[in-house]
C-alpha cells in the first residue's frame, strides 16, 4: 500500500514530547511543520530536531500558544505532551479544530472532562488515541496473544501496577519543569493508572463485550519524598516538610461487569526497582512479570512439566507466541524508546491519521482508563469506599461492532497482515 503524507503538529517539548516527537519522525510518512511550547529555548531545541531529521527539506514552526497554531497551521492530527491536567482540554480544542490526537499518557482531573472528550470526538468525527506504549510492549503482546489463543481460560483476574521510584523527578519539579510535584502536592490516588491498566483492559475486551463497573481506592500515610528531601537536600529546602497530599502507595480494586476483577498499585515515593506487576490468572493458568520486568513466570495446567512448578516465561513461551508485530517486523527492527514498544503506537497512530480511520485505543478506552485517577481520588476521599463507573459509551459496549482489524489491532491478533513477513 502507497504510504500517505501525514502532517502531525507537536504540543508540549518536555523530556517525553521532546523524546517522542524525534521518534514519531522516524515513522514512515510523518511530517512534524509546527511544535508548540511555553518555553522559548524548548521550541528552538524542537525546531532544529526536526529540521535535522527532515534534512531542512520543509519549514518548522514554532509556537507559545497551542491555539495560534491550531489556527494557522495546515496540519491533520497533533501529538500532545503537555502537563497531565492539560491533555484533555488541549485535546478538546484540537479534535473543533478538526484535527485528529495522540495523547500522551496520564490522569484525568475529572469524569465530566472525559465526559466532555468522549462527546467532542463522536461531534467532530476526529478520533483522540491515548499513547499507552506498555499495550505494545512485548512481554504483554505476547501474553495478549495466548489469552486470545485460549491457553489461559477464562480470565479472572488481572494485577498491575505503576512501581517506579520518582522521588527526584516529583521533588525537583519546579526546577526541571515538570508538572509530576503539583499533583503529588494536591492529590491524593492513582495519578498514573494507564501502563498497567491498559493491556488488562485490552485483555478484558472492556468497552467490546465488558466494561468495568466500579471501583475501590485506599492510600497510605505520605513519607517517602520528605525523607528523600532531607538525604538529599537537606531540612531547609522549602518543600521539607510539605503536606504532601499522595499516599506513597495506593492500590485500587475495579470490578468488571463480566465478573473479572482487578488490582493496581501507584507506587512512586519510595526506594525500589521499577515494576509495572503485570499479571493475569485463569481457569488454565496463570502468568506473572518479573520483579525487574524483564522476564516473567508462567504456569499452565496440563503444559507445565511439572504440577504446581513455575516455568520461566521467555525460555519456553515468549518465542512461540510471539506477537506478529514482534516476529523479526520491519517495524521493529528500529528499536527506540523502552525497547520498541514506543516506536509501535506512534506508528499505529501515525497509521490511523494517514487512513483517517479509528485507532487501535478509541476515545472511549482513552476516557475510561484515565477516568481511573479522578474516581481514586474520590474513593480514596470517601475512606476507601466503592463509586461507580460511568460507561462513556452509553450502553454500546454490549454489543459494539469489532474494531478495526491491521496490523496494530489491539482487539485480536489479524495474522492477515502480517502472512509472509514472519516465516
Amino acid at each position: 500500500m502507497e504510504q500517505k503524507t501525514c502532517r502531525i503538529g507537536c504540543i508540549g517539548q518536555g523530556g517525553r514530547g521532546r523524546s517522542m516527537m524525534e521518534l514519531l519522525l522516524d515513522v514512515p510518512g510523518v511530517i512534524v511543520p509546527a511544535v508548540c511550547d511555553l518555553v522559548e529555548e524548548r521550541i528552538d531545541n524542537a525546531i532544529k530536531t526536526v529540521q535535522k531529521k527532515n534534512n531542512n527539506e520543509y519549514e518548522v514552526h514554532g509556537y507559545s500558544d497551542y491555539k495560534v497554531m491550531l489556527e494557522t497551521e495546515d496540519l491533520d492530527a497533533v501529538f500532545v505532551a503537555t502537563t497531565w491536567i492539560t491533555h484533555i482540554p488541549v485535546a478538546i480544542d484540537a479534535m473543533k479544530a478538526g484535527l485528529h490526537v495522540g495523547m500522551e499518557v496520564g490522569g484525568a482531573a475529572s469524569i465530566q472532562e472525559c465526559f466532555d472528550l468522549v462527546k467532542t470526538s463522536e461531534e467532530t468525527g476526529k478520533f483522540c488515541m491515548l499513547m499507552e506504549n506498555c499495550c505494545y510492549d512485548r512481554k504483554e503482546m505476547a501474553v495478549f496473544n495466548m489469552v486470545k489463543q485460549g491457553l489461559f481460560g477464562e480470565v479472572i483476574h488481572c494485577e498491575g501496577g505503576y512501581r517506579h521510584d520518582l522521588r527526584d523527578e516529583i521533588v525537583l519539579g519546579r526546577e526541571n519543569i515538570h508538572g509530576r510535584v503539583w499533583n503529588f502536592m494536591h492529590r491524593d490516588g492513582e495519578l498514573y493508572p494507564t501502563h498497567e491498566i491498559g493491556p488488562i483492559a485490552k485483555i478484558l475486551d472492556i468497552n467490546r463485550g465488558n466494561r468495568f463497573v466500579s471501583l475501590v481506592s485506599m492510600s497510605s500515610k505520605s513519607k517517602g519524598l520528605n525523607e528523600w528531601i532531607k538525604n538529599n537536600k537537606g531540612t531547609d529546602y522549602d518543600l521539607y516538610g510539605t503536606d504532601w497530599a499522595c499516599g506513597d502507595i495506593t492500590t485500587t480494586l475495579i470490578k468488571c461487569a463480566n465478573g473479572e476483577t482487578i488490582r493496581i498499585n501507584h507506587d512512586c515515593c519510595l526506594p525500589r526497582p521499577y515494576s509495572r506487576e503485570f499479571t493475569v490468572q485463569g481457569t488454565k493458568g496463570i502468568f506473572k512479570e518479573a520483579p525487574d520486568d524483564s522476564n516473567g513466570t508462567i504456569y499452565l495446567e496440563g503444559i507445565s512439566e511439572q504440577p504446581h512448578k513455575w516455568e520461566d516465561f521467555n525460555e519456553k513461551y515468549r518465542a512461540k507466541y510471539e506477537h506478529p508485530l514482534w516476529r523479526d517486523d520491519d517495524t521493529v527492527n528500529f528499536v527506540g524508546g523502552h525497547g520498541g514498544m514506543d516506536y509501535l503506537i506512534l506508528a499505529a497512530f501515525a497509521e490511523s491519521v494517514q487512513l483517517d480511520a479509528e485507532p487501535p485505543i478509541d476515545v472511549y478506552d482513552t476516557a475510561t482508563w484515565m477516568a481511573i485517577t479522578a474516581l481514586s481520588e474520590q474513593s480514596v476521599a470517601l475512606g476507601g469506599s466503592a463509586v461507580a463507573f460511568p460507561d462513556f459509551t452509553n450502553g454500546k459496549w454490549i454489543d459494539r461492532a469489532p474494531s478495526r482489524r491491521g496490523r496494530f489491532c489491539l482487539e485480536t491478533i489479524c495474522d492477515e497482515f502480517f502472512e509472509g513477513e514472519n516465516e
